[in-house]
Parts: C-alpha cells; structure tokens; sequence
C-alpha cells in the first residue's frame, strides 16, 4: 500500500513538505519552511520521527521547500538527501542566510526580553550556522543528472525533470511496485513560467497515475512577458526621469537574475537613463556567482552574454553592495537609483531599511515583482497600507507602489492546466501549495477541462494512493 501524507503547503504556499511511503520505506519530498501568517508551526515539533524517514528529495533551492532541512537533521534524520548540484550549491547559500538572519533577530529580541525580564520565554532559533555546516559536512549528498533513472532502494526509482522554476528545480517522477505492478506517482515542486529569459521551459510529463501539483496561481493567468518588461521598464524610466528612486524587493534567487538581465538589455540598449544600480544583497550576489557556474543550464541569451563579455549579467551601472557599509552608503544617493535588495516579501533584510529612508518619499517607487503571502510587510503594501512599521517606527507611506505579476517563476492557471493535459493515465490529482481559494478555482478547472476530481490536500491528511 503506497501512502502519502502531507506536513506543509497544504491550503497554503510555503512548508513543502510530504512523506511518501511505501513498502515501509519513507521518502520524504522537500522539508521547507512556513513563512507569513504560518511562521509559527516552524517552531513546532514534527508530526513524525525525523530519524523515521530514509530518504529526502528535494525539489529546489527556496527557503519553503529547503528551510527546515537542518532542523531536520538537528532532530535525528539520518539519511540520504538528493538534490541537483545547482540546488545543493544554492541551498547552502539560502540556508545559511536563514541561519544567520533567525539568530540576529534572537539576539535583537533577547536583549529586550532581557531588559524586562523575559528572556526565558523566548523560543530559540530553528537552527545555528554550525547546524547547517552539519547538514552539509556530514549529510551524505547525492546529485541526480535530469533525465536519468536513478535506482532508490528496492522496487522504487526516480527521475528529475527540469522544472524551469529556477536554477537546479525539477519536478520528480518516483515509480513503485504495487501488488506486482508499476506505479507512478510525480511532485511538481514548483513549476516554471516559461517567460524565456533566465531558465529554459518547464519539460513535459509524459505519464502518471498520480500527481501532487502546486496551484500558486490556480485562479488566474501572468500577463504576457513582452507586456510585463514593458510595464517594468516603463516604471523605471518614468522614476528616473523624475529624479525619483525605484525600490524593487526581490528574491535572490531567479528573480533577482531576471531583472539583472531586462537591466543589461535596457544599459545595451539605450533605453536605461543614467543611474546607478544596486544589488543590496549578499545572498543574491552569491547566487548570482552560482548561475554564472551552470550557464549551461541556463537560456541561449544567457549564454550568449557569457561568450560576449565573460558574464551573464553584469554591466557598467550595477554595483555589488555585499558589506553593511556599502549599503548604508546608499542612503547618500539622493535621486536616479535602482535598489534590488531582499528580503522579497519585506519579512526582514536590507530593503526594510531603503524603506525607512524612502519610502516616505513621493518622487521614489516600490516595484514588487513576486508573490507576497499573506502576514507579510509585502503583503501589507500592496493591499494599500498607508502606514508601516518598520523596526518599531511608523512610516507613511507616499512612494507610488506597482506590483508586476508577470515575473512569476510559477506556472500560471493555463501553464498549469497545459502541462497536466499532457499526461497520459492519470487518474488521480492532489492540489497543493496555494492558497484555498486559489485550489478550489483550479480543482473546478481540471473536472471541467479533463473530467477529473481532483483533491484539495489537507494538513497531516493521511492519502492512501491504491
């Protein structure tokens, strides 16, 4: 009997996490952390034994499907983790950050917590960058090569596929032997949106009888990448123009390299007005360095780039800013600046910061060019906050605030939809990763499209699969 059951993007976007289990082995598919209004179940005990499960695969590189991992092992897992070579290179970077980012904020909070007495009530961080050292160092690694079968353990084998999400992702097919015959049973992690500019395109899946898919944007469609890069940079002329400056949270990871490319194409091409741009984050400068690695996996144009100047994405105006120094000295840049700085849903990080010194400030603009949950600084400026707090100070908030969607690096509604069509015997689907009314427009979808009755996945929903 083959089962599933499921610890995380369940009705919701972030804490992949799913356990398949069959013939007594566990497999366990992504370990990420929760983030938004769900923080807190990152605190909470695992609802199983972490030395339990034998194996882990992961998907890709992003804190949501990555960021439990050393908590993982903290608590007594001892197996075999798979992931590409580019997932494990951005891994360590991501988790590493994390790290360091949850023992700032500790140490910020304990010293408050000191001054009034309650220091013993505070939680701990998840884990210390001597853990992720540990998950690394003496975790046994191994990187699947896309398209190659790779045997797992007896009766069970697996294959990556590019998932085009970001660099290093795959959707994974695990087949099984039930009962004497060959079963299939594919985890989309998250699926790329075939916008052409940094990663290839999502590769088709030919069969399966089962499929866990995420449903991010289940309920809509991205406009058209021509109209997205025309509404982005007609932002950051018009800003410039004016004097103004342009705030763009992005993640480190995929976006942040796709705007360095629609950057370099503007500087190339004329289009970009004197400034200066800034990537304020030494998490997306290292990750940066890393796509540079495995140029191979990336676009034509990507390459192209690299056989004209030796890099992918830099030019004359982008400036590194890596140290603490470096990005306060931004603060002096009074006007004709780009800031790409994370954290990408303004839940902490540098761009906190270039909001409490422009923010307040007509002439600037926020830029946000990804999804922002629900309980996050984001999340509250786009839905038209007018004031935010940022580290216990009230901000007005007056810079004119876009949110281009187009850049997504998810499937949208019809990519989703175009890539299931493809599949041959499948009978059973499982939505997950997206919010819930995000999964109920979807599941209505795929019975009217391919007369299926999909299943919204619940939280610890135990899914017998034969």
């Amino acid at each position: 009997m083959a089962i599933v059951r499921s610890y995380g993007a369940t009705k919701e976007v972030t804490g992949s996490c799913h356990v398949f289990e069959v013939g007594g082995v566990k497999i366990m598919i992504d370990c990420g952390m929760f983030q938004g209004l769900d923080e807190d179940k990152n605190e909470e005990a695992f609802y199983f034994e972490p030395a339990s499960i034998d194996y882990l695969l992961v998907t890709h590189a992003h804190l949501d499907h990555v960021g439990r991992i050393p908590k993982l092992v903290k608590e007594g897992f001892k197996g075999k983790i798979y992931a590409t070579s580019a997932t494990m290179d951005l891994a360590q970077i991501i988790l590493m950050d994390s790290a360091k980012i949850m023992n700032e904020d500790f140490q910020t909070r304990y010293r408050k917590a000191l001054r009034k007495g309650r220091e013993k009530k505070l939680s701990k961080p998840l884990y210390e960058p001597l853990d992720v050292e540990k998950t690394f160092q003496m975790m046994e690694w191994i990187n699947p090569e896309y398209d190659k079968y790779y045997n797992l353990c007896e009766g069970v084998s697996f294959i990556y596929r590019n998932a085009g999400h970001i660099l290093g992702s795959a959707f994974i097919e695990l087949s099984y032997m039930e009962k004497s015959d060959s079963h299939t049973i594919v985890f989309s992690g998250d699926i790329g949106n075939d916008n052409g500019l940094v990663m290839p395109n999502l590769n088709k899946c030919d069969k399966t009888q089962s499929l866990y898919v995420e449903t991010t944007y289940g309920d809509r469609d991205h406009q058209p990448i021509d109209a997205t890069i025309k509404e982005f940079k007609d932002v950051i002329v018009k800003t410039l123009n004016s004097h103004g400056n342009v705030l763009i949270p992005s993640f480190a990871v995929e976006r942040t390299q796709e705007l360095l490319c629609i950057l370099r194409d503007m500087y190339e091409s004329g289009e970009l007005p004197k400034c200066k741009v800034f990537l304020d984050s030494p998490m997306a400068t290292k990750a940066t360095a890393v796509y540079r690695t495995y140029v191979d996996e990336l676009t034509n144009k990507c390459q192209k780039n690299v056989q004209q100047d030796g890099t992918v994405f830099n030019f004359e105006s982008l400036i590194y800013t890596e140290t603490p120094e470096a990005s306060k000295g931004i603060n002096d840049v009074q006007s004709r600046a780009i800031i790409i700085a994370g954290a990408g849903m303004c839940n902490g990080g540098r761009i906190t910061h270039h909001f409490k010194h422009r923010i307040w400030d007509k002439r600037n603009a926020v830029v946000f060019v990804g999804f922002q949950a629900e309980g996050t600084l984001g999340r509250e400026i786009v839905d038209g906050a007018k004031w935010i707090n940022i580290l216990g100070e009230d901000i007005i908030v007056k810079s004119s605030i876009h949110t281009i969607n187009g850049f997504s690096a998810h499937a949208d509604r019809d990519g989703i939809m175009e890539w299931i069509s493809s599949m041959k015997d499948l009978k059973k689907v499982f939505f997950v990763h997206g919010e819930l009314e995000s999964q109920k427009s979807f599941k209505a979808m795929v019975k009217k499209e391919l007369n299926l009755d999909g299943h919204i996945v619940a939280f610890k929903e135990k899914i017998v699969l034969d």
